[in-house]
């Protein structure tokens, strides 16, 4: 286990929590009421700061369930949160919905278009230790003669 030290902001944020022993992410919950108009985007605060052991980065990556019975996005995913980072951290959501079909909460399990609101303690996203090796950059005249090149790229294997 390696050790992350973490600040509150806020008194009341709320400290990243692993919803069962053998979960790869701790869930991360906003520390404050948050909307997120039709095709919006924003920083949602989480009320910590964290000291990450050099050689590792902090991922943040969505929630299954979010993304699947919302139109909520984390934008991009997966954030990367440096091991010299000592600001708070905060959780980039964006709304895809492009029509309003009414005001909706994280909580429900619809996924309609609309703008959807964040509560304080909602779990908004999750966050994973990544240990992040150093490249050593190596230049050459032709990458296309190290090793094989398996040539395409961007679909050419199709899709069955």
């Amino acid at each position: 286990m390696i050790k992350v030290y973490i600040e509150k902001t806020r008194k009341d944020a709320k400290i990243p929590v692993y919803a069962n022993s053998f979960d790869a992410g701790a869930d991360v919950c906003a520390c404050e009421d948050a909307v997120l108009d039709i095709n919006s985007t924003r920083v949602i605060p989480t009320g910590l700061k964290v000291a990450i052991p050099e050689g590792y980065e902090i991922q943040i990556r969505p929630r299954s369930g979010l993304s699947l019975n919302t139109r909520l996005r984390v934008a991009n995913s997966p954030g990367t949160i440096d091991a010299g980072y000592r600001d708070e951290i905060g959780i980039i959501m964006h709304n895809t919905s492009v029509v309003n079909e009414g005001d909706f909460y994280v909580t429900e399990k619809h996924n309609r278009q609309g703008v959807y609101h964040i509560k304080k303690g909602d779990r908004i996203a999750q966050i994973v230790l990544q240990q992040v090796p150093k490249i050593e950059f190596v230049e050459t005249d032709c990458v296309a003669d190290i090793g094989k090149d398996r040539g395409g790229g961007f679909g050419s294997t199709g899709v069955r």
